[in-house]
């Protein structure tokens, strides 16, 4: 479903962002992305969905390029940032209809995917309010809703459980579990190790750039708990720059 190649980033001032990143995700998989502040999960995320430029490597998507071909990538995903930027003059109704009309989505369809997308992220009554004057956490469900309603083949989501309330985010994580077993995808980073921990079969860490753990759930972090393994790496690297000082 997703194969990222050796890809590879470095800003204009040389700085590296990520270095030689390598991820398979197939169908079936829920994919957790870990790491701390700036370790390189958004802007690697950014690069799969085709908003970051790379500068090594390959990113495919259900064999199609990023790089040569992002439409047909672009149609088979749904991408959640963590702070979705909407289109605030609009309703929630006409922003998600916005986005069905991008994907070509039938009429009869979208209002199916709709009643039911929004009916379980409790936004019904809301649809039809300015965007303006949603809280975070409801544009964050509108915009779910919106990345739903042209049932992608591939979720990938930046943090998708920032502004959730508990119901929610419960839903999110049930929806999550079902597509995965209908022989979807999802890869998503998040900070939250112990849902993390409970939804994901796979988990790549990322620490500075680079990937340092990586694969199935009970390989990477086997008896341990994501937290324990996280603060492992974090406490390794503070090793390695004490005896490099």
């Amino acid at each position: 479903m997703l194969k990222v190649n050796h890809i590879s980033k470095m800003y204009e001032d040389g700085t590296k962002a990520i270095t030689d990143i390598n991820l398979h995700i197939q169908n079936g998989d829920i994919y957790g992305f870990i790491g701390a502040n700036g370790a390189g999960k958004s802007t690697t995320i950014k690069a799969i969905v085709g908003i970051h430029h790379f500068n090594q490597g390959e990113i495919w998507i259900d064999g199609y390029s990023i790089k040569t071909d992002p439409v047909n990538c672009k149609k088979r995903i749904a991408f959640i940032p963590d702070n979705p930027d909407l289109y605030e003059h609009l309703t929630g109704l006409q922003y998600i209809s916005f986005i069905a009309d991008i994907f070509e989505v039938p009429l009869t369809e979208r209002k199916q995917s709709i009643e039911k997308y929004s009916t379980i992220f409790e936004m019904t009554s809301k649809l039809n309010n300015s965007i303006a004057s949603y809280s975070h956490g409801m544009k964050q469900r509108i915009a779910l809703i919106a990345a739903l309603v042209h049932k992608p083949a591939l979720f990938i989501l930046d943090e998708p459980f920032v502004g959730l309330d508990p119901t929610a985010s419960f839903e999110l994580k049930r929806l999550m579990q079902e597509h995965a077993e209908n022989g979807g995808a999802v890869f998503f980073s998040t900070h939250v190790l112990e849902v993390a921990q409970k939804l994901c079969n796979k988990v790549a860490i990322i620490h500075k750039g680079s990937l340092v753990k990586n694969g199935l759930m009970e390989e990477v972090a086997g008896s341990k708990s994501l937290e324990e393994i996280f603060m492992e790496v974090r406490n390794e690297s503070k090793n390695m720059d004490i005896i490099q000082k």
